[in-house]
């Protein structure tokens, strides 16, 4: 009889990742455009959202997958680096594509965050 797959820690949780990427970051973007009515909030959240749980997904997997293909410094530098480039053409460009009124405000939060998971969570595949 096939065992259940262990538990995983809430921390490693890729769910868990997703959806806090999607109310965090989206809450984000819906604040920062708060001067903008109700219309626009909720244009930058649902854009914002989506793509934080998407990239947050994309990223944890990409920065697996790359942890386990290189070792040393390259491990732990390169697919965070080619992640915050990444993150940082596609949040611009999607959230000029939807007409987000303060594009610059609304990605530097998630960028900067994005950027940082990605190296932390780099790391600590390095430590595991």
């Amino acid at each position: 009889m096939a065992q259940p797959p262990a538990p995983t820690h809430p921390l490693r949780s890729t769910v868990g990742h997703v959806a806090f990427a999607v109310v965090a970051m989206g809450g984000w973007a819906a604040f920062a455009n708060r001067d903008h009515g109700t219309t626009a909030m909720a244009t930058a959240f649902a854009a914002q959202g989506v793509l934080s749980g998407l990239i947050t997904l994309l990223i944890k997997r990409w920065l697996e997958w790359a942890h386990a293909r290189l070792t040393g410094p390259a491990a732990r530098l390169l697919p965070p680096f080619a992640s915050c480039l990444t993150v940082a053409g596609l949040l611009t460009g999607a959230h000029a594509f939807v007409g987000t009124p303060e594009v610059l405000t609304t990605v530097a939060v998630p960028w900067t965050v994005s950027t940082i998971y990605a190296f932390a969570y780099a790391l600590s595949l390095e430590r595991k």
